[in-house]
């Protein structure tokens, strides 16, 4: 059976890899959702890893634990679209609850008013 990217979906937080101009990867834990066949994040508008993913769409993503550090199961190679985050704000709220909707309440105030973004992550075709 091959993993796709809405299969790392399912997990509680998700390691999400992108790359610097000098094609060094960089790893980030974040909060993920399905919507289809797709896995949805959420992140400041202003990340370091925004401005990786306008220069370079490739990502690897996997399932890890909330500080990144300890990965499990396979690792999925997509490309990232940047979205607006409306669509993917309620999904968050409903998989995470209470901390969910306070995250999302809070990130204008975290990412100095540039506001956040949605992360659409496709398989690799």
């Amino acid at each position: 059976m091959t993993v796709t990217v809405k299969d790392i979906a399912e997990a509680k937080y998700v390691l999400l890899t992108t790359y610097r101009g000098s094609g060094r990867p960089v790893a980030s834990p974040l909060w993920a959702v399905r919507d289809g066949d797709d896995l949805l994040m959420w992140t400041g508008a202003d990340s370091a890893k925004v401005s990786r993913l306008r220069r370079d769409n490739r990502v690897l993503v996997q399932a890890c634990d909330a500080r990144g550090r300890t990965v499990s199961g396979p690792q999925v190679a997509g490309v990232a679209v940047i979205e607006p985050p409306e669509h993917v704000a309620g999904l968050i709220a409903r998989k995470y609850g209470l901390p969910g909707r306070i995250a999302l309440r809070t990130s204008g105030l975290r990412h100095r008013g540039g506001g956040s973004v949605a992360l659409r992550i496709r398989d690799v075709v």
